[in-house]
């Protein structure tokens, strides 16, 4: 009877043994799993801020680029969720890679440029996501409110235009050439584009960019667009684009290292003997 009873507690602690063993393996194994996840970062990600200083309006811009992923959220430095997207259906199997956009850009006189900032606080902001893989993906992006002085290009040496409806700058030689003096400075002006940073600072260029338009006809517009690098300030229009027509819309944006980018539009006519 003894001998009955020791073989059957025995048997019966077989079960507890056995999960004891199961979740030590499982305690062992599943870190080890996890271990294998990659935390990767996007191959282009970026946070910034747009000036439009002739129009007189601000707006927040991202762009962000890497392997096919499924959620991706941004974080700002207080820790509040900025953006959370999440793929669903079909789009779910397949991925996004890219994603870019650009805020609303409510002129200063709907929304001050101080409050604007107040909304975006400079600092650490983070991109997290997951891949199909399931791999995490993480990136961090230091957003500041240093906003580039804006440009003050010439056409053919004539300065920009103010008002296009009424006083667009007039051409009469070819080639045409947009010019501007090198930017050096953060905006100077504490009401508009600059009342993030007062009193300015010198800022390092990234890049300058010049984005001509012409309209032909009521259902086609023709655009170039140029990037050149940080110690180009001229860009001569191709003959090309100037026999398309005789009325332009161009734009100069100057972008600092941080993507921060101050933009202004004119326009001139061209009026040859």
């Amino acid at each position: 009877q003894n001998i009955h009873n020791a073989i059957t507690r025995h048997m019966g602690m077989l079960p507890v043994l056995l999960a004891a063993v199961i979740a030590l393996v499982l305690a062992v194994s599943v870190p080890a799993a996890w271990a294998k996840r990659d935390v990767i970062e996007y191959d282009e990600a970026e946070i910034f801020f747009e000036l439009n200083d002739t129009d007189g309006d601000l707006g927040i811009h991202a762009l962000i680029d890497g392997d096919a992923w499924r959620y991706l959220r941004i974080v700002d430095p207080r820790h509040r969720q900025m953006l959370n997207i999440i793929v669903k259906g079909h789009l779910r199997k397949q991925g996004l890679t890219e994603i870019f956009f650009e805020s609303a850009e409510p002129t200063f006189d709907e929304l001050d440029p101080k409050d604007f900032f107040n909304r975006f606080p400079e600092g650490e902001y983070k991109i997290k996501g997951k891949t199909l893989n399931r791999d995490k993906v993480v990136s961090e992006v230091e957003l500041t409110h240093v906003m580039p002085a804006p440009p003050e290009p010439t056409v053919n040496g004539w300065p920009m235009a103010e008002n296009c409806d009424e006083d667009a700058t007039v051409v009469r030689s070819l080639p045409v050439t947009i010019e501007w003096p090198e930017v050096t400075w953060s905006h100077p002006d504490s009401y508009g584009g600059g009342a993030g940073v007062q009193p300015p600072i010198p800022v390092t260029i990234h890049n300058y960019e010049v984005v001509l338009e012409i309209e032909l006809g009521e259902e086609f517009t023709s655009v170039l667009s140029v990037i050149l690098p940080p110690d180009v300030t001229s860009f001569t229009v191709p003959e090309e684009f100037i026999s398309l027509g005789d009325e332009f819309k161009y734009e100069v944006l100057a972008r600092e290292e941080s993507f921060n980018q101050t933009a202004v539009e004119s326009c001139f006519v061209l009026e040859l003997p």
